[in-house]
């Protein structure tokens, strides 16, 4: 049986128990009141960033690829050798630099050597042939190290400048072919033979001879004449020989070539001026195209014309060599018909003499002539100058056992470039001469410079140039794609700076930021941008480093 106490203790115990597991509830329940005061957002703040004094720089990213510059295609002027045999290539140009006296190819097992110069070369270099080719080409053997004369003469000295060089690198220098050594060897005979005939005329002349060989100096002079005569209206039949119509044909093609060439300069310059607002640069520098095209219409119409000239000189020195020779036959058919007549009348024998002095005279001044333009030759095709070396040997566009076709190699500078595009309105902000930073993918970073601007392309790009100030680091990324970073504008000093985001344009144009003064306070400072970049703007205003602008409120 519980006593008084107990009975007051448990009655306590299940107060306390019936307390708790109320209080317990009573936390866990809220009123609508509570719950709306528990989701009521805090109270709105201000985000706001520090004015900075610094640099401020804007640049222009460019994607291009590195590569070689100022590709310029390599043919040659003419035969490689004595050119009796198709010219084929049997050793073709291989990739790499490419230095003064160095042998580009081989056509025929004959070498092609390359000089600095920007005299193209366009004919065999004969013995006495005067020119800037010439001179050119001696400048290039004294610099090798080749005692070579100047004044722009190839003499004997230029001959043995010229023999020594190609001797040196293992070759023979070009000696005069076949069918020269065969005219001259004619030649020779026909003064031996003149010799001949007027030692046995003078010996006749002392035994006195009869009127016989007279006869027969009159038939041969007959038969000489029909012959002359037939050359002669070959000749005036034949307005132009094989090689003048190739000459003409070559050199109307370059017309052509060059016309086109214009009519496409002029349709970029023509599409550049009625399309978007190009750039003076752009219209310059279309402009430019045009007159060099113009120029090199000017020069080929000015070649064709020398080749008609040139055509028309040789045929109208042909018709009057063989007139020349059909005189002189039958100036010696006239000559024999009278010495004839006074044989039979005085002594034949004495006029005979005469007239072989005669023929042995110009026996010897045609074999003179000829001599003079005889011997060693440099021929148009062994010989390529380009305007600047060294040079790198980019592509080669004819391989071994193939024909020497108009163009058989494109070499470029030994400097890089990168190449690249950009849109219209990008381009509107380069200029040639700004600072770039050449980035590759392996992280190299070379400073650079942008150093052209192109026209519009067809897909409405405008291709830029950038040339690194140093190829160190870059030799092996031939091909690579890099960034490039062209700076379009930056401070000449450290500025005050805000993000972009703060600035705000008021209704009346002008331009404000809100500085916090307090917290939660603000107050709006008119100011003026300038630069802007990578979401930053130079102002300038009532600030200091360290106020804080409002960017957005929260």
């Amino acid at each position: 049986m519980r006593t008084p106490r107990g009975k007051l203790l448990l009655v306590l115990a299940v107060v306390l128990v019936i307390a708790g597991a109320g209080w317990g509830v009573g936390t866990l329940l809220r009123s609508p009141a509570d719950e709306a005061a528990a989701r009521k957002p805090p109270e709105p703040s201000l985000v706001t960033v520090a004015v900075e004094r610094r640099k401020l720089v804007a640049t222009l990213v460019v994607s291009g690829t590195l590569e070689y510059g100022s590709p310029h295609p390599v043919s040659l002027a003419g035969v490689v050798g004595g050119g009796e045999t198709a010219q084929r290539v049997t050793r073709a140009p291989r990739r790499g630099t490419l230095k003064e006296g160095t042998v580009l190819m081989e056509v025929n097992g004959r070498p092609v050597f390359v000089f600095a110069g920007k005299v193209p070369m366009h004919r065999s270099i004969v013995p006495g042939a005067k020119g800037a080719d010439v001179e050119q080409l001696q400048k290039a053997l004294r610099r090798l190290g080749y005692r070579a004369p100047g004044g722009g003469v190839f003499d004997q000295a230029t001959v043995a400048a010229v023999t020594r060089f190609y001797a040196k690198r293992g070759y023979q220098a070009q000696q005069p072919t076949l069918e020269l050594r065969q005219q001259r060897d004619g030649l020779r005979r026909a003064v031996r033979t003149a010799q001949e005939v007027l030692t046995t005329e003078r010996k006749t002349l002392e035994q006195g001879a009869d009127v016989l060989p007279l006869k027969v100096k009159l038939a041969n002079a007959r038969l000489d004449l029909k012959e002359a005569e037939q050359e002669l209206a070959n000749a005036r039949a034949q307005d132009r020989t094989p090689e003048d119509e190739a000459k003409i044909e070559a050199a109307e093609s370059a017309v052509r070539a060059a016309e086109e060439k214009l009519l496409a300069a002029q349709r970029e310059l023509a599409q550049a001026t009625t399309g978007a607002t190009p750039s003076p640069a752009d219209i310059r520098l279309l402009e430019l195209r045009v007159a060099n095209a113009e120029a090199e219409l000017a020069a080929a119409r000015s070649a064709l014309d020398r080749v008609w000239e040139e055509a028309g000189t040789a045929r109208a020195k042909r018709l009057t060599e063989l007139s020349k020779g059909v005189r002189v036959a039958r100036e010696a058919v006239v000559t024999a018909e009278q010495a004839l007549r006074q044989a039979r009348q005085l002594s034949p024998v004495k006029l005979k003499v005469a007239n072989a002095e005669r023929d042995l005279e110009d026996a010897r001044a045609l074999l003179a002539e000829f001599s003079r333009t005889y011997g060693t030759t440099v021929p148009p095709g062994e010989v390529v100058f380009l305007p600047k070396l060294p040079a790198r040997l980019h592509k080669a566009t004819v391989k071994a056992g193939e024909p020497v076709d108009d163009s058989v190699a494109t070499v470029t500078g030994s400097a890089f470039v990168v190449s690249g595009s950009v849109d219209v309105a990008e381009a509107e902000r380069l200029k040639a001469g700004l600072d770039a930073s050449i980035e590759t993918e392996a992280g190299t970073t070379v400073p650079g410079t942008l150093t052209a601007l192109g026209g519009r392309d067809a897909k409405g790009a405008v291709p830029v140039a950038i040339t690194p100030a140093s190829m160190k680091g870059l030799t092996r990324l031939a091909g690579a794609p890099v960034t490039v970073r062209v700076t379009i504008g930056a401070t000449d000093r450290e500025v005050l700076v805000v993000p972009a985001a703060a600035v705000v344009t008021a209704a009346d144009g002008k331009a404000r930021v809100q500085v916090e003064i307090a917290p939660d306070r603000t107050k709006e400072v008119e100011v003026r941008t300038g630069l802007s970049a990578d979401g930053a703007v130079e102002v300038t205003g009532d600030l200091k480093p360290g106020d804080q602008v409002v960017i957005n409120s929260a």
